[in-house]
């Protein structure tokens, strides 16, 4: 076979319905892999949602739910809690202002989270 016969065949197939359907779905497929690893929009916060998730329980143990401003109290619990650890993985440096309304944005959501899941309850009545 002759190098003509190969690319002859590879044209024909990419010029046929199932190979242009083919070059569709990979190029489709390359920019949804680039959206998802460059994504300007994507929540700076999801980083830290370990850290996140902890000071949230920590913050459930410690602070009874009639205290005033229970709320309150549990999210400054929490975010003083990733600020220590944002501190501690970064020498002491503290983040920036948009960052932490993030993070004080991501704590709120996972909460939400948790709370419909039934993961802050069932910790409770373990203590």
């Amino acid at each position: 076979m002759d190098t003509n016969a190969i690319l002859n065949g590879i044209w024909t197939f990419f010029n046929s319905g199932i190979g242009i359907a083919v070059v569709w779905a990979g190029m489709v497929g390359f920019f949804m892999f680039l959206a998802s690893r460059f994504n300007p929009l994507q929540e700076k916060w999801k980083q830290y949602e370990g850290s996140i998730i902890t000071g949230i329980k920590l913050a459930e143990k410690q602070i009874p739910d009639d205290t005033p401003n229970a709320g309150l109290a549990k999210l400054d619990a929490a975010l003083r809690f990733v600020l220590n650890a944002y501190a501690e993985a970064n020498n002491g440096s503290l983040p920036s202002a948009a960052l932490i309304e993030q993070i004080k944005q991501g704590i709120q959501i996972k909460h939400n989270e948790l709370d419909r899941f039934g993961k802050l309850s069932e910790k409770k009545e373990t203590t």
